[in-house]
């Protein structure tokens, strides 16, 4: 109950006083009012994030006056609760979370070859309405904050005692309609005092918010960039993805070829295989040609349904032609077939449980 009390007074009210949330230098201007050497800031920081701990009590190498005066002053580090975990056989797991305001989200952890990737959310609820996602159908209820965001890497790899090599940020949410936030979580998970995941191993995948992408490009860091694009012309992306009409193709298209030129990184450009819709050989031909003068490559997601959603899946052979004339103008290309439907932690099923609840209700 105290986790909670100081939750609402801290981050929902405006007075933002959790150490998790704090990059580290922000975290050496809040510990210097204290008059703490640097070197003490660092202890903090790396119990937070190497450690997960959740107390400040717990920071064994503090002095107990400096614990006592930071608790007293409102400071506290936040923690998700892990209500439930699903293991799919091809070794994905999924984790519902809850946050201190009673909210519910959902995160995956992949194991790709021994490498260990979280598919993270940025967001409860979306505003976007994306029709293959399924949390494109719960309402939108907030951004999260950089420490709930972060919390999902510290809990998973503590519950699963594994080491993260990559982040995405594709679960629930757009990433860049809460950018301060995502971007103030690549740069705490990359600290060599924190996580120590690099840069260039955390993805953030947008369905194309023009603003955020060259925002992206002008920062002094450059996570990959992931572009959900999903047609090759806005009639058929409206019927995909309804944000179309407010930032249609030739906006996002002029974005990514910013990024290209400022950055010099490829983009990952992701599209979802839905039957009859987008998987004909002229979308193919139509992707080939709208990228043909960018650095970027292509992820053929598999359609995973889900509920409240009437699209099929692509037949796979049509997904191996679109593939091969990709490649045949020259887009490396790749497709990811379907891990963890099972327990529905899919491409697009995250939400999913939640959709059959306010069904019902």
């Amino acid at each position: 109950m105290e986790r909670k009390t100081h939750k609402a007074k801290g981050i929902y009210n405006g007075m933002d006083k959790d150490l998790k949330n704090k990059t580290l230098q922000e975290l050496q201007e809040i510990t210097e009012s204290f008059g703490v050497k640097p070197y003490i800031t660092k202890y903090i920081f790396s119990f937070i994030h190497q450690k997960s701990i959740n107390d400040i009590n717990l920071i064994s190498t503090l002095p107990k006056e400096l614990r006592a005066k930071l608790t007293e002053a409102g400071y506290f580090i936040s923690q998700l609760k892990i209500v439930k975990k699903l293991s799919d056989p091809d070794g994905t797991i999924k984790y519902l979370f809850e946050t201190a305001d009673g909210n519910k989200i959902e995160t995956v952890l992949l194991d790709e070859n021994k490498r260990k990737t979280i598919c993270l959310s940025t967001q409860i609820g979306c505003r976007l309405g994306c029709r293959f996602c399924a949390t494109g159908y719960l309402k939108f209820q907030r951004n999260l904050t950089a420490g709930e965001i972060i919390d999902q890497v510290n809990s998973i790899s503590k519950d699963a005692d594994c080491k993260i090599n990559n982040i995405v940020f594709m679960g629930m949410g757009e990433p860049f309609a809460n950018y301060d936030d995502t971007v103030k979580t690549v740069r705490i998970l990359a600290s060599p005092f924190g996580k120590n995941i690099g840069i260039r191993r955390q993805t953030i995948s947008t369905v194309g918010i023009p603003e955020g992408i060259r925002k992206l490009a002008n920062e002094d860091i450059s996570p990959r960039l992931a572009v959900s694009l999903h047609a090759h012309n806005d009639k058929i992306r409206k019927k995909i993805v309804p944000s179309a009409g407010k930032y249609p193709l030739v906006r996002i298209l002029n974005a990514m070829r910013f990024y290209n030129n400022k950055t010099g990184r490829r983009i990952t450009i992701e599209y979802c295989m839905i039957d009859e819709i987008n998987d004909s050989r002229d979308c193919a031909k139509g992707l080939a040609d709208i990228l043909a003068d960018f650095n970027a490559s292509v992820n053929l997601i598999e359609y995973n349904p889900h509920p409240g959603c009437d699209f099929k899946p692509a037949d796979r052979n049509k997904i191996k032609i679109f593939k091969d004339i990709l490649m045949r103008y020259g887009l490396e290309t790749i497709v990811r077939f379907r891990r963890g439907r099972s327990i529905k932690a899919a491409c697009g099923q995250l939400g999913a449980d939640m959709i059959k609840i306010e069904k019902k209700s």
